[in-house]
């Protein structure tokens, strides 16, 4: 912490230390929270993402052709993914079809896009 982020005055706000303790998440919501960054920050599976969210629906093989990416590491990545939730597939015949598991996955996709965008690469 550098001189900058103390405070000047050592005087709490109680009313507003106690709403910000008490919006804070437990510790088993802030578990799962910090799994699902540890899982969104690694480039592959951004891509991967990325790719879903620009296709909708592609199965294992055009996933690793459009990340240029090895498609035993894609299937890896998918299955950490869709464990954890981010992903849904869908069989059909011989062939799985992935795809974002809901809209909230797409919100923090764009969103995320959307601030790393209008912050200047910050």
């Amino acid at each position: 912490m550098t001189d900058l982020d103390a405070c000047a005055v050592q005087v709490v706000d109680a009313v507003k230390v106690s709403g910000a303790r008490r919006a804070l998440p437990g510790d088993p919501e802030l578990g799962k929270l910090t799994d699902l960054f540890r899982l969104l920050g690694d480039p592959t599976r951004a891509r991967i993402l990325y790719a879903l969210l620009a296709a909708e629906e592609l199965c294992v093989c055009d996933i690793a052709a459009t990340t240029h990416t090895a498609e035993t590491t894609t299937s890896h990545a998918l299955r950490l993914l869709r464990t954890a939730g981010v992903v849904s597939a869908q069989r059909v015949g011989r062939m799985m079809y992935y795809r974002l598991a809901d809209g909230h996955v797409r919100m923090l996709l764009e969103l995320t896009r959307e601030h790393i965008r209008e912050d200047g690469g910050r």
